[in-house]
């Protein structure tokens, strides 16, 4: 695993490798074959993981958000995702 202490790099990561990794590390814990101490890192960097997957899925739903509903409930246009 990349260097576990150091989470810098998740920020730069896409939902989809914070969710590979963080799939990972439920993995390891859950065979129970881990040293105390590594598991205690690795499931803080879990923390770290899940916390930026929840920060990318909230700003992907605030994206959905925007598609506009006419009267009807059907979709009659969008808004601007990145307004200038």
């Amino acid at each position: 695993m990349a260097d576990v202490q150091n989470n810098s790099d998740i920020a730069a990561m896409s939902f989809e490798q914070a969710l590979d990794q963080l799939e990972k590390i439920v993995d390891d814990l859950e065979r129970g074959d881990v040293p105390l101490e590594q598991s205690i890192r690795i499931y803080e960097r879990g923390e770290a993981l899940k916390k930026h997957c929840d920060t990318l899925l909230s700003a992907a739903e605030d994206k959905v958000q925007k598609i506009r509903l006419g009267r009807n409930g059907e979709p009659v246009g969008t808004e601007p995702l990145d307004p200038e």
